[in-house]
């Protein structure tokens, strides 16, 4: 009966874990990727013996920081997937913040289970905080519907905002078959050969980029109902969290277009990642 009432509170972030003890080679990687990157911080998490536990320990090490880290009054921009969804327990809930959160990119039209898109206004109802929604899906049918989406006032105003933000909080997508794209069939088998043949490794806002940052001309890219992550530039800091050996290759990208302030990710990613350049 305990544990059901732990597990419970814990679900609902009334408790809080926090695991404190750091191995010394995550910490040594974590210097070594500030360094490298100018990173203001690198949080790395050391890996699980289950690796289908990576979003989750990444999720839980990101909530930790962001309880320290988000101001009152705050105006936060969010991408959504796993990872991000993960950090949701270990958020502590507040009251009357004065914090403005927006959601970046629109939503999955079809779903199973949880939906990643939800992160935001999840994420609003444990601040207390002021909600801006892209109601919309994510990819738009054509060019042209898009544009036509692009001009209602409530968008505009997320647009706007995002322009201005205090904090960004993103993670990336990969395109390997257990992916959020494969899971949720938002692309077609012939729209993943063509990404991949066009240099894509992945993700940022669902604007697919190659390994070294740079969005490829794809017809996808056209389309997507998303803030350009190239507009984010003027964020007083970019938070990326993401992990696992297969997205490896978009978190490489991921660096150089995003330029973050902070990044959270796992042992094994970032010893590739610091390798990088050495004999």
């Amino acid at each position: 009966r305990v544990l059901r009432i732990l597990a419970a509170s814990r679900q609902s972030g009334m408790v809080q874990i926090r695991v404190t003890t750091k191995l010394s080679h995550c910490v040594s990687l974590e210097r070594a990727l500030e360094a490298k990157f100018g990173l203001e911080r690198a949080i790395v998490i050391p890996n699980p013996q289950d690796a289908a536990a990576t979003n989750q320990l990444i999720g839980a090490a990101l909530g930790g920081y962001l309880n320290d880290n988000i101001p009152d009054d705050a105006t936060i921009g969010l991408g959504w997937g796993r990872t991000l969804t993960a950090s949701l327990p270990s958020i502590e809930y507040r009251e009357k913040s004065g914090i403005s959160v927006l959601s970046m990119l629109g939503g999955l039209t079809r779903v199973s289970g949880a939906n990643p898109s939800e992160f935001s206004w999840r994420l609003a109802d444990r601040l207390s905080a002021e909600c801006y929604l892209m109601a919309a899906p994510v990819f738009a049918p054509d060019e042209r519907t898009r544009e036509a989406l692009l001009t209602h006032p409530g968008m505009q105003e997320i647009f706007r905002r995002a322009a201005r933000l205090d904090l960004a909080v993103l993670s990336v997508g990969d395109l390997s078959p257990v992916s959020t794209f494969s899971e949720y069939v938002l692309l077609e088998r012939e729209e993943f050969a063509a990404l991949q043949a066009a240099g894509a490794v992945g993700d940022v806002l669902c604007r697919f980029i190659d390994i070294d940052g740079n969005v490829i001309d794809h017809e996808l890219n056209k389309r997507v109902i998303a803030v350009d992550p190239k507009e984010l530039h003027g964020t007083r800091k970019i938070v990326l969290a993401s992990g696992g050996w297969q997205k490896y290759g978009v978190i490489r990208g991921a660096l150089r277009l995003l330029k973050p302030h902070v990044l959270v990710t796992d042992e094994l990613v970032a010893e590739r990642l610091a390798a990088e350049g050495k004999a």
